[in-house]
């Protein structure tokens, strides 16, 4: 049986950067379905069920980043946002709504491939942490062979990435794990410098797995340098 293309899903209402990224992903060996609509994009996402959603922030009707929220609501699919808005508080809005990055327009062809490429390996499970077992941070019990985190009973739903983050940070308790380290081990080399997707997925963990966001014990900031999960010697 032949292997299945991976299929790109395109949101983008310009028609000239339509056809550019449906010929840029289609050269490097992508299958592509495109629509220019919110709603439609919401709709081929269930039909089609693409490997990754290259998705424009700028929609009518429906603006991509209430798209994100709504497909992240149901899949796990990932999802990079292209956008003209280049500002911080821009992408921290796009990677806060669940994207996985966030590329400002104009780009190169290749810096898209480079980072399509990048989301779909981050698909599968290698970011440094151990291949199975369990975790346990605090009252939090990380399984990675069911790629499940649970609080006693209660199942805690994290996204892949928050899960790789998560996973990476709390196989190494009582270290400081840098900025520049985590970035690289759960992103990749080419995201070493994009502090600000750290920091919002942090921050996205503590609402979920903190009984006090504002007060961690779970994920430990250590100011200007990274971050750290307790040593069980600490607990």
């Amino acid at each position: 049986m032949a292997e299945r293309t991976t299929h790109i899903l395109v949101v983008e209402d310009d028609r000239p950067m339509q056809r550019l990224l449906r010929r840029t992903l289609e050269l490097a060996g992508y299958e592509v379905t495109v629509t220019g609509e919110g709603p439609a994009a919401l709709d081929l996402a269930a039909q089609v069920d693409p490997d990754a959603v290259l998705l424009d922030v700028i929609l009518p009707g429906l603006d991509g980043v209430e798209v994100c929220r709504r497909l992240r609501a149901r899949s796990q699919v990932p999802v990079v946002m292209i956008s003209a808005l280049g500002r911080e508080q821009d992408k921290i809005r796009g990677l806060d709504a669940g994207a996985d990055d966030y590329v400002t327009k104009p780009f190169a062809a290749g810096e898209l491939i480079a980072r399509v490429k990048a989301v779909l390996r981050r698909t599968a499970w290698s970011a440094g942490a151990p291949a199975s077992g369990l975790l346990r941070v605090d009252d939090i019990v990380i399984d990675l062979d069911q790629h499940s985190v649970r609080r006693n009973d209660e199942v805690i739903t994290l996204t892949p990435l928050e899960f790789r983050l998560l996973a990476y940070i709390a196989a190494h308790p009582g270290r400081v794990l840098t900025h520049t380290m985590i970035l690289q081990a759960v992103w990749g080399s080419e995201y070493a410098n994009e502090l600000h997707m750290l920091r919002v997925n942090v921050s996205r963990l503590r609402q979920k797995l903190e009984t006090d966001p504002s007060k961690p014990v779970i994920l430990l900031t250590v100011p200007g340098v990274g971050y750290t999960t307790p040593a069980a010697s600490d607990r």
